[in-house]
This record gives C-alpha cells, sequence and structure tokens, in this order.
C-alpha cells in the first residue's frame, strides 16, 4: 500500500477537525500524518493529509470526506509535482565533548540550533520527510532525549 497525500479545503469552524479525524477512525483508517492551518483567507483552513493505502481505500476516504458539508474541496495531490516540507525538534544530548561534532552535523543539513542547554540543544529542521529521517538517524548516537515532527504540509507548484 502507498502513501497518499491529500490536501483538503475546509471552513475555518470549531470541530470540522474532529469531523475528518472521527470519519478515519470510524472506517479504521489510519492518518500517517495531518497538518492543518488558516490558508490565505481567514475563513477556510487547509488540511494535509497522509494516509496509506490503494486507490480504492483514497477514493472511499475521498468520498466520505465530501459528505462533510464543511469541506470545500478535496485534491489528491501525490502524483503531482509538489513542494513537501515537514518541521521536527530534536532535543539532543550534547556535552562540550560532542557539541562541535553534532554542530557539523546541523551544518550539513541545513538545520538551526534554536536552544542550548547545560547538557543538551534543541535543533530545528525543515524539510522533505527523507532529510528529517536523515538527521534523526545522525542524531540518535548522541542520545534524542525528545523530539517532535508536524507532519507534511505540501503545496502544488505552478498555477494549479
Amino acid at each position: 500500500m502507498a502513501k497518499h497525500t491529500l490536501s483538503v479545503t475546509v471552513e475555518n469552524k470549531p470541530g470540522v477537525l474532529t469531523k475528518v479525524a472521527t470519519l478515519f477512525r470510524r472506517r479504521g483508517y489510519n492518518i500517517d500524518s495531518l497538518t492543518v492551518g488558516r490558508t490565505e483567507s481567514s475563513e477556510v483552513s487547509r488540511m494535509t493529509i497522509v494516509v496509506e493505502g490503494d486507490d480504492r481505500i483514497i477514493e472511499q476516504v475521498t468520498k466520505q470526506l465530501h459528505k462533510l458539508v464543511e469541506v470545500i474541496k478535496i485534491i489528491d495531490i501525490t502524483q503531482d509535482k509538489a513542494v513537501e516540507r515537514e518541521l521536527s525538534m530534536i532535543k539532543v544530548r550534547a556535552d562540550n565533548t560532542v557539541r562541535a561534532e553534532i554542530v557539523q552535523i546541523v551544518d550539513i543539513f541545513r538545520a538551526r540550533i534554536v536552544d542550548i542547554g547545560k547538557n543538551s540543544l534543541i535543533i530545528e529542521v525543515t524539510g522533505d520527510e527523507n532529510k528529517i529521517d536523515a538527521i534523526e538517524d545522525s542524531l540518535r548516537p548522541f542520545g534524542i532525549i525528545e523530539m517532535v515532527r508536524t507532519g507534511k504540509v505540501a503545496m502544488v507548484r505552478g498555477n494549479k
């Protein structure tokens, strides 16, 4: 089964996220990632939903989403040329003996150190899923204390 990225524009109203999540839960579909935020219009939000499934499952999900009155538009952008990004913050163990090595890794991935503690650093990185996975793998030997990822946000290239 392949991962599909759905771009769903919805009315910016309380409870819409709950309705969408409930729709997936009721049908037993797992959401791999879900991000939501306002668009250029304060009355409209965009959800980027990554869900794993074959074409039949994605078609079912899309049909069910269309039934929700707050849903304005659904586009499966999986095959489109799109810009995709995630944000991750990673808190890693970092005493004075390893900080220089961690800073090198941060530079290689064009990430940023956003907090320095006595024995830790918080690193912020944006990029596609592979980049986030790669920096996580590179930092794991130092000891990841805590990590958070936003999930994918995506926008189709051009005027589409």
